[in-house]
């Protein structure tokens, strides 16, 4: 394993595993695709915040909310920083990456938005993928049926990759905008970005990213990827849940209508019409979440002083121990690659005969292993294999081989018990 990375030091940080649930059972818990653990760093953040600095921001003139708007404002920096932005403008503040990515979908087809590379209507055409989350779905489904354009999509190859065997098909003179998932939640493919925006851009087209699996996993810089937009959640990041992130190309932020209207995203109001802050704050209407977006500043903070290069290299460590244990069960397949080419360390499987909902009930009873069960909001590319759900099971940076080996013997007994 990764000789210089401390996994027993960096498990000290995170109090909730050393918990025993019930009868003694250590908590194993690989679910962190689903939402990661916090760390003492961010919690103690996040509370001290709350208790001796809280006020709203951007509105009160007295000391502490000054000290509130310099924390979240801070937070906004360490972000950007974090992803490689180019400027903290373009970093927008939402409650997750749902709805960073609807605030992209609602800028497309909006009245309210003359400029060209936004229209959309009759004839236009959007394109997604096959692997996309629900959340990378549903928002262009509710704008193709708004606008009237056509929604298109990437489909998925047996090995669980993005078969780009229609590139020059699919994205089009037509196609408006690209939206795929960086990182799949339930394959844990590492999608081609580049190859993808670069039949976007001859197409005079948009891109953007979902990057809610790649951002707390490898080091994700929005500037040599390319794109144009890019949308993660705070709750993945070993942050607070409650705070999502949206980084869009400055001019395109500008060129977008608000979202949302209210107090603090404007430039000033009359009663007949209102003029808007620029951006991010024209995006960021109401009480902001705050002490979350201080958390996520504490949690971007933690992984940057671990390295998220060290972080990269002991979840491949551990996904190549995990893919060559999970071969030595019987019946056991693996949903998506089986190979650590360009994948990270997300592992969803079936065990045959047995259903994913009591494959987790009984690790979860018998061994204290915490894996997620069902479609993963993911229902579309669990139908292109042809299965109502998958057992998945998720790394990070507090993981361990021994962890793994739990997994394995849970699976075991799951066998014997409906054998």
């Amino acid at each position: 394993m990764n000789t210089g990375f401390d996994v027993e030091r960096i498990r000290k940080d995170f109090p909730v595993l050393s918990r025993e649930l019930s009868g003694g059972r250590p908590l194993v818990y690989l679910d962190s695709g689903n939402s990661a653990q916090k760390p003492t760093q961010v919690i103690d953040v996040m509370r001290e915040h709350l208790a001796m600095h809280y006020s709203n921001v951007g509105r009160a003139m007295h000391a502490l909310g000054a000290e509130s708007t310099e924390a979240y404002e801070n937070a906004r920096d360490k972000v950007a920083a974090f992803i490689g932005a180019p400027s903290r403008e373009e970093v927008v503040f939402t409650k997750n990456a749902s709805e960073a990515l609807n605030l992209v979908a609602y800028g497309f087809g909006n009245p309210t938005n003359d400029d060209p590379r936004f229209r959309l209507g009759p004839g236009d055409e959007i394109v997604i993928s096959e692997m996309e989350h629900h959340s990378n779905i549903v928002p262009w489904q509710l704008l193709a049926q708004r606008t009237g354009a056509t929604l298109r999509w990437f489909s998925v190859t047996d090995e669980g990759r993005l078969d780009l065997s229609n590139l020059e098909e699919l994205v089009t003179e037509r196609t408006k905008i690209v939206s795929i998932v960086h990182q799949s939640n339930v394959l844990g493919t590492v999608n081609p970005v580049a190859e993808v925006l670069a039949r976007v851009r001859q197409v005079g087209a948009l891109m953007m990213l979902d990057a809610s699996q790649s951002v707390p996993h490898q080091q994700v810089d929005v500037a040599a990827l390319g794109v144009d937009f890019l949308a993660f959640t705070g709750h993945k990041v070993v942050g607070p849940s409650g705070i999502g992130v949206l980084w869009g190309r400055g001019e395109l932020l500008e060129a977008m209508p608000p979202f949302m209207g209210g107090g603090e995203m404007i430039e000033a109001v009359w009663m007949d019409h209102s003029t808007y802050a620029p951006a991010p704050h024209k995006f960021e209407a109401g009480t902001p979440p705050i002490v979350e977006a201080i958390g996520l500043g504490a949690a971007v903070d933690y992984l940057s002083a671990i390295g998220m290069d060290a972080i990269v290299q002991h979840e491949r460590e551990l996904t190549g121990y995990a893919l060559g244990a999970l071969r030595e069960v019987p019946g056991l397949r693996v949903i998506g690659p089986e190979s650590l080419d360009r994948r990270g360390g997300t592992v969803s499987f079936t065990l045959e005969g047995i259903h994913p909902h009591d494959v987790g009930q009984i690790l979860d009873d018998n061994f204290g292993v915490a894996v997620r069960v069902g479609h993963h909001c993911a229902r579309p590319l669990h139908l292109r294999f042809g299965i109502p759900a998958t057992t998945r099971a998720s790394f990070y940076l507090y993981n361990t081989p021994a962890e793994i080996d739990a997994l394995v013997r849970g699976l075991h007994h799951v066998q014997k018990v409906f054998a």
